[in-house]
């Protein structure tokens, strides 16, 4: 840079010193051995002038390219990113409904985790494949939370539902759609190769749940359990970053009801079910 800042001052130099030299040899008459019809001196004088101009300029040009150097080390798509967190808790934006192809695609790309909380999983059999890509091919973690089939819980949701009216809601056996969603996460346990098992982990909690959660990686996708129908049918706000405020509230709840939840065998989830003591977890 320094080198090309010198051979501009070296060109705009000679180009300088050749104004006031051909001015003199036309004055010399020597301009005329060398083009008969001569040079018009005002045109002469303007780029003389606009050279000595140039000339004392070069120094404001090496500040901006130094501006253009710095500009380029700043990361302007991570400021970007922080400042949206700042200013929008990490939302970014909110779908009127479940955005079903999106989140396919987020979990099939997931390369560190997938977790769910619902109470069941009404989508679960639209997701198994990518789901087992995540962890088969990425070797992501795929953690799954469900509510225990036989809460006290699960008659206040189905209760809740049944009041719904006018819904496909209102016809649902929550603890019979928990039941399907354990079933079918054993089914997918064992299709994959033994060394991936262990990377799908579901568990079971005796709790009130706060809302619903999809994650892949540092997207969420989180919806409320509304006295109208299913949380899945409900609109749908996609945050982005673990560190965000409202991604680190979802993932502190998301937490919590992990260490309270009890890990289901998949190998006989119908027997680690009936097994479970939850009398000691205050839940």
């Amino acid at each position: 840079m320094a080198v090309r800042h010198q051979a501009e001052k070296i060109g705009l130099a000679v180009t300088t010193a050749a104004g006031p030299l051909t001015i003199l040899a036309d004055v010399l008459g020597l301009l005329d051995e060398v083009a008969p019809n001569g040079i018009q001196m005002v045109t002469l004088l303007i780029l003389t002038s606009v050279t000595v101009f140039l000339l004392l300029e070069v120094r404001r040009f090496e500040v901006l390219d130094n501006v253009d150097r710095r500009l380029e080390r700043l990361d302007v798509e991570a400021t970007a990113e922080r400042l949206k967190d700042l200013h929008y808790g990490g939302v970014v934006q909110v779908h009127p409904e479940f955005p079903a192809t999106h989140v396919k695609a987020l979990v099939r790309e997931a390369r560190q985790e997938v977790a769910v909380l619902q109470t069941f999983i009404p989508n679960l059999r639209s997701l198994l494949d990518e789901c087992q890509e995540a962890i088969s091919r990425n070797e992501a973690r795929v953690r799954i939370l469900l509510l225990l089939p036989t809460s006290s819980v699960v008659s206040l949701r189905q209760e809740v539902l049944r009041e719904a009216g006018g819904t496909a809601a209102e016809n649902r056996d929550v603890r019979a759609d928990i039941e399907r969603n354990l079933s079918d996460l054993g089914q997918l346990h064992a299709r994959l190769p033994v060394r991936a098992q262990r990377r799908l982990e579901v568990r079971v909690y005796n709790s009130l749940p706060s809302m619903a959660v999809y994650r892949a990686d540092s997207r969420y996708l989180v919806s409320s359990f509304v006295h109208s129908g299913l949380a899945i049918d409900s609109p749908q706000t996609e945050i982005h970053g673990t560190e965000s405020v409202r991604g680190a509230e979802v993932q502190r709840e998301f937490d919590t009801l992990w260490r309270m939840g009890r890990t289901v065998d998949l190998d006989d989830w119908e027997l680690s079910i009936n097994l479970m003591d939850f009398t000691n977890t205050g839940a």
